[in-house]
């Protein structure tokens, strides 16, 4: 698994960088007046966000699917296509939203949208004309429209406020926890984390992966300074960036444990092995899916802080 993970971790970094630098490049192009109606955009611009989205749309769909699967592992009826049109409704919800809009109005857009994925729910889980397991499968769905859309749609919130590299030092920095707690965890970790829910975290690799993080967001604001790869109003010093590692570092623990949760309810180790090295594509995403949420509104508080 070793092996297999130091060939394609930095496989996946590179694409990520790829994207990140695509996205950059698109913002701005202008475009013709076809594709502006079809995108609905306002301006015959490409807005930011658009490889970063598509990305996303791609990862949505795949870890849907494994989602799915463990549902259907635990005996719960859950159909791969009403997962993935849930989670990609929450993803376009959290990116059709235009920003002049009130508070209240995008509020009850997304509460609208998440009543419509609940109705289409227990309407596709009770077309036989039977009842049994359709609440827990409708509940499944729901799942994924918060977990795998508005949940991962903040990953695109950040973008569309902020520089690119912002949201790629948010996802090295979390992913970095990541690396540093299997390295540590591997190599000195005695003592389990949470031995019932998740017997291979250890205290050990907790506190490595935290510093690693705390290494990597410092030294990743300093190098957004004096690359100039983000307008120096939008970072604030480098010692938060520490301060942000830790926090991201945390949170990211505490999204592996909650995806652990559903797999170990379901019985599985991993959500699938699609990636070898790493398992499913839920694997990876896991803890920033909840990094996400709370880097969005770091980012907002430092921005606004005006350091």
């Amino acid at each position: 698994m070793l092996r297999y993970r130091l060939l394609l971790g930095p496989v996946l970094i590179a694409v990520l960088i790829a994207v990140s630098w695509l996205d950059q490049w698109l913002e701005g192009r202008p475009v013709s007046a076809d594709v502006q109606r079809l995108l609905l955009l306002r301006e015959p611009r490409l807005p930011p966000g658009m490889a970063i989205f598509a990305l996303m749309v791609v990862a949505s769909v795949l870890a849907s699917r494994e989602l799915a699967s463990i549902l259907k592992d635990k005996g719960i009826q859950a159909s791969k296509r009403v997962m993935t049109t849930a989670s990609i409704t929450g993803l376009l919800v959290s990116c059709i939203v235009p920003s002049d809009w009130s508070g209240p109005v995008a509020a009850a857009l997304v509460s609208s949208a998440s009543v419509g994925v609940l109705l289409m729910s227990l309407l596709f889980y009770s077309r036989h004309r039977t009842v049994e397991g359709a609440v827990a499968a409708a509940g499944g769905t729901l799942l994924s429209f918060v977990y795998l859309g508005l949940m991962f749609g903040f990953v695109l919130a950040i973008r569309r406020e902020h520089s690119v590299w912002i949201l790629l030092w948010v996802i090295l920095v979390t992913k970095a926890a990541d690396i540093g707690a299997f390295a540590t965890g591997k190599m000195i970790g005695r003592h389990k984390l949470i031995l019932w829910l998740s017997p291979g975290k250890t205290w050990e690799g907790l506190i490595g992966g935290v510093f690693l993080s705390a290494i990597v967001g410092a030294a990743g604001l300093a190098a957004l300074r004096a690359w100039g790869l983000a307008p120096r109003e939008e970072l604030p010093p480098a010692w938060t960036g520490a301060a942000a590692g830790v926090l991201f570092g945390l949170t990211g623990v505490l999204g592996d444990l909650i995806a652990s949760l559903f797999k170990r309810d379901a019985g599985v180790k991993d959500s699938s092995h699609v990636l070898p090295g790493f398992g499913g594509v839920l694997d990876v995403l896991d803890s920033a899916l909840l990094v996400a949420p709370v880097a969005y509104w770091w980012v907002e508080l430092v921005h606004r802080a005006k350091w």
